[in-house]
């Protein structure tokens, strides 16, 4: 405010010669209006005038444009009838000092000068005769300008009008409030811009700003409006207001160094706009830079004539407007004045229809530079005829907004006088000699009509009309360049890019428009890094999780993130079913090998009592069986439907399947191991060998993996569980943990490693045992298979892959079972049936040691001998005094056993009670097989022949624990006949021995510890 005063009292001092200065334009009238207009260019070179060159658009169109507005109105008869509108205008020289020094013409009649110290020569009183006040004034074009203005018509409470400048600083009431203006404020202008950013898909920018309030504070609004919607801003750059022209190559070298940041947001007047243009042109960059620039480039030439190449494609915002079609015919009109005028207060008409300009002083200035002549002689300067046309005249884009504010203003005036002064309309003293301010300011706040260029003219409780823009793009048509409208913004965008051509940065396209951005979009399901505001780097979020304002968020349990990854969605759970391809494998596999056993049980059903299969422990091999087809059935149960009923069948079914398997097995192998052991050391029977003892072991073990499972379903009941294989998908399955499934097969790998153990020790065998051998290959593949599928188990975690692993080990293990054990007795009973005799299931073997501790054949030899000697004895002792020898004759043959013992023949034996008997061999001797005794019988041949077979007293069966010697006056059966060259004959008449009631004791002890049968060695064979 000091400063405001200091100036106005150095005007005040120097007012004469103010007024005798011609800087300003005086038109008399009935009401003044004030004007102020850059009609020159800032001058820095030390001029004594401080004014540049003419500002032919700013300048000299605009305060035509005033001019125009003020014939029109004191013509029209509808506003200020029979009242003279006048004018004084200034020239501002685009500088707000020198602005803020003219400006005090507006104000001098205000102030009350006192007279008393002046006196005339004659002495008499001064005569004063003042100028009339102004009621108002329109202007200024710049905002710093308009801002100087305002705080000294503030003090005066003089109401102004602004055209152009769109400073948001003006819209502080408190400050300026009698500033108004028909254009809207940067704020708007700001968002128009940000929206045409955002449009172009422009997220990266650079700004540029002139020092002042416009430039500042309108990049200022658009850069906090910017990171609203997601626009970084790389580099901000101000440009001095008396720049040397080094500084805009050094502007347009640090802009450079953004290379992403293509698009530059311009807040800047038209004269530096021009001056930055002919920088990048220097720096050869007129093809990079993609501009956004604010109403002071606008749709005017001047900042682009001669350097149109660099301003190709820069789009402009400029407040709504249509031009006025009669101002472009008056301007054309006009001529420059050759002589002097003969009024002030008019233009002169001419007979070929031009007039010429009288009240525009500077009009002969503007003439002279825009035809490069001189109205008065100069040498090296073409002389000007005054007849010269404007040649490419284009309305300025704040030409209609000159004419709206001017008509605002009389409009306001004329509103006045009709409350103030009522019918009919005239001015009366309460508004002479002008219009109370402060009243007048209500009435241009209260205004609405529609101006000159067909808008609605109307301001906010600020007094700022409202935000309406066109947007236009500097565009090449051929070999010329025009602005052509693209999209307007009135609260929201309107753009149409179909308009807009870039053909200069993508050569062979229209409407793409070239990109400006600083990181590329992250892709689906990642999250920015920022490495600063506007640069930043894309991470991708965890599979399980979303993107949301670049932070990534885990989805819930059972929930799994959308294909855009913007959220999670409930996963519907899926089940391995029977129809799964997973389940075809396994199923297939259980109906084959159902189907095979079956139809082995079907052969040892039908073949029951055939020596095959009572040799291989019948009783036993029904549990394996029962065993085997629990087995193949698992994965039946295993790839059902979860539920709570089939979750508790598939914990108890593979375990109990198993354990009757290796629980058979385990008993077969244990008594096969005691059996043997115990011939080894004693000839007393082992305990528990008998079927049903059998039985009874195999049933003990199954019912530890009984209560083994039932203490797991007691402790983790079954149910079901929603298990996430992959991040889309939940498969529902049985709930139980890998510990309690392991703790249930872990009494199944016992019985596996004790069924392998006993395998082991039984290996040395008799070979012809052949039971013991194909225990041990089944033992030895079932533990590959069981170590084969704990790291496929346990190597995954893929629910599929674990269930069809543990079906498939568990008919495999099944598989071997069956096949080792039953397939070859099924092939012997069905395709070699003569060998399903006796014959080949007697125990005997190379090698085995009996209780004696001697070897079979020792034994064998010794016990023939001393049967030989005792035989012949009592054959020679009776002989002479015998009866004739009796022979056996052949009956009619018939089937079973009675049918071989009647191809049986036995000598009579007889008594000699004169003849003692030998003496009794030892005890040991008598533990025989019936096959040694086969071995050691001499030949019958001298016997008589048809001897009747005596009848032999029935003889007690020898105790199994323990057989006892037979008293020394036993009389033994004598050695029935056999036929030498029929070893199969010989069995069977030993079979049908062993089944009558006459039992040879030595042979019956030792049938009794291997009631399963051997073959015969190759010592027995020879037989």
């Amino acid at each position: 405010m000091a400063t405001v005063w200091t100036l106005l009292l150095a005007v005040l001092m120097a007012g004469p010669a103010a007024g005798t200065s011609k800087k300003l334009i005086r038109i008399d009238g009935d009401i003044i209006f004030g004007g102020i207009f850059p009609m020159h260019e800032s001058e820095h070179n030390g001029s004594s005038s401080g004014c540049g060159a003419v500002k032919e658009e700013k300048g000299v169109q605009r305060l035509e444009a005033m001019l125009y507005a003020l014939d029109a109105i004191n013509n029209d008869p509808t506003v200020l009838p029979n009242v003279t509108l006048g004018a004084v205008i200034l020239d501002s020289c685009s500088s707000a000092p020198y602005a803020l020094e003219q400006s005090m013409e507006f104000v001098r009649n205000f102030m009350n000068p006192d007279l008393s110290e002046y006196k005339c020569a004659r002495g008499e009183s001064p005569q004063f005769n003042p100028h009339k006040p102004v009621s108002g004034v329109i202007g200024a074009s710049f905002s710093v300008v308009s801002i100087m203005v305002a705080n000294i018509l503030r003090l005066f409470k003089i109401p102004q009008i602004s055209y152009a400048s769109t400073s948001t600083e003006l819209s502080d009431k408190s400050r300026f409030g009698f500033f108004s203006r028909v254009v809207p404020p940067d704020n708007f202008q700001a968002q128009a811009m940000v929206d045409v950013v955002s449009a172009l898909g422009w997220k990266y920018v650079s700004t540029v700003a002139v020092e002042g309030d416009y430039g500042e504070r309108g990049i200022q609004s658009f850069v906090q409006l910017a990171s609203q919607n997601g626009i970084c801003v790389g580099v901000s750059e101000l440009i001095h207001r008396k720049a040397h022209p080094d500084e805009y190559d050094r502007v347009v070298l640090r802009l450079s160094q953004r290379p992403k940041a293509r698009a530059v947001v311009m807040f800047v007047d038209e004269d530096n706009i021009r001056k930055l243009l002919a920088a990048t042109i220097r720096a050869n960059l007129t093809n990079h830079f993609l501009y956004v620039a604010s109403d002071s480039w606008g749709a005017k030439n001047y900042p682009v004539k001669g350097q149109e190449g660099a301003a190709e494609g820069a789009i402009t915002i400029l407040p709504r407007k249509n031009n006025i079609l009669e101002f472009d015919t008056y301007y054309k009109s006009l001529r420059p004045n050759l002589t002097e005028c003969k009024s002030l207060r008019r233009n002169e008409a001419q007979a070929d229809g031009g007039q010429i300009n009288c009240r525009n002083i500077w009009f002969r200035e503007f003439w002279e530079q825009h035809h490069s002549c001189s109205l008065t002689p100069k040498p090296g300067r073409k002389p000007c005829s005054g007849k010269e046309t404007l040649r490419a005249y284009e309305q300025e884009g704040l030409v209609p907004f000159v004419v709206d504010a001017v008509y605002a203003m009389a409009r306001a005036v004329h509103e006045l006088v009709i409350d103030k002064c009522g019918a009919p309309f005239r001015l009366c003293d309460r508004v002479k000699p002008a219009p109370p301010g402060s009243e007048l300011l209500e009435y241009i706040r209260n205004l609405t009509f529609r101006g000159r260029q067909g808008t609605e003219i109307r301001f906010n409780k600020d007094g700022d009309a409202y935000g309406s823009y066109h947007i236009y793009q500097y565009q090449r048509n051929g070999s010329k360049f025009d602005y052509n409208r693209v999209g307007s913004w009135e609260k929201s965008l309107d753009f149409d890019k179909g308009k807009t051509m870039w053909s200069r940065y993508y050569p062979g396209t229209m409407n793409r428009p070239p990109v400006s951005v600083c990181s590329d979009e992250c892709p689906k399901g990642h999250i920015r890094n920022y490495q600063d505001n506007c640069c930043w780097s894309c991470v991708p979020c965890p599979p399980n999780a979303y993107a949301n304002n670049d932070t990534c968020h885990p989805c819930a349990v059972g929930w799994a993130p959308t294909l855009d990854r913007a959220d999670c969605y409930k996963i519907k759970p899926t089940v391995l079913g029977w129809d799964s391809p997973w389940a075809f494998v396994p199923l297939a596999y259980t109906c084959v090998m159902v189907l095979w056993t079956v139809m082995t049980v079907t052969v040892f059903v039908r073949y029951n009592s055939t020596p095959v299969i009572m040799a291989s422990g019948r009783e036993l091999c029904y549990v394996l069986l029962l065993g085997c087809t629990l087995c193949f059935c698992t994965p039946v149960v295993l790839l059902a439907r979860p539920g709570t009923e089939t979750c508790f069948v598939s914990r108890i079914m593979p375990g109990l399947a198993l354990s009757i398997c290796y629980s058979a097995i385990l008993t077969k192998t244990n008594r096969i191991s005691r059996i043997f052991n115990q011939g080894a050391r004693s000839i007393r029977r082992p305990a528990c060998t008998s079927p049903r003892s059998q039985v009874a072991i195999c049933s003990a073990l199954v019912m530890i993996q009984v209560v083994v499972s039932a203490v797991w379903v007691y402790y983790e009941p079954p149910s079901t569980h929603e298990l996430h294989t992959a991040l889309h998908t939940v498969m529902l399955t049985c709930a139980e943990s890998t510990e309690s499934l392991m703790t249930s097969l872990l009494f199944n790998f016992m019985l596996i490693a004790m069924c392998t153990l006993y395998a082991f020790k039984t290996r040395k065998i008799p070979e012809n045992f052949n039971e013991a051998k194909y225990i041990s290959f089944t033992m030895y593949s079932t533990c590959i298979v069981w170590l084969a599928f704990i790291p496929i188990y346990f190597g995954t975690t893929d629910h599929k892959v674990r269930t069809c692993a543990m079906s498939m080990c568990v008919e495999i293990s099944a598989t071997v079972v069956l096949g080792c054990l039953f397939v070859p007795k099924v092939y012997l009973v069905i395709f070699q049936p003569y060998k399903n005799v006796r014959q080949n299931h007697i125990q005997s073997g190379r090698g085995m040691k009996f209780a004696g501790g001697a070897s079979r054949s020792e034994r064998a030899q010794t016990t023939g001998l001393q049967s030989s000697q005792l035989q012949q004895s009592q054959i020679s002792s009776a002989t002479p005094s015998g009866p004739a020898t009796a022979s056996a004759t052949p009956s009619t043959p018939a089937d079973g056993p009675a049918s071989a013992r009647q191809q049986l023949q036995v000598p009579q034996l007889q008594q000699q009670p004169q003849t003692p008997p030998p003496k009794s061999p030892p005890r040991d001797a008598l533990v025989l097989k019936a096959a040694d005794l086969v071995q050691a019988a001499p030949q019958p041949a001298a016997l008589p022949k048809k001897t009747p077979p005596p009848v032999l007293p029935r003889q007690k069966t020898i105790d199994k624990e323990r057989a006892p010697l037979p008293p020394q006056d036993l009389e033994l059966p004598e050695i029935p006949q056999f036929n030498h060259h029929s070893p199969v004959a010989a069995t069977e008449s030993l079979a049908s021995l062993e089944g009558s009631d006459r039992e040879l004791p030595c042979c019956r002890a030792t049938m009794d510890l291997f009631p399963g049968g051997m073959e015969p060695d190759e010592e027995s064979s020879n037989l």
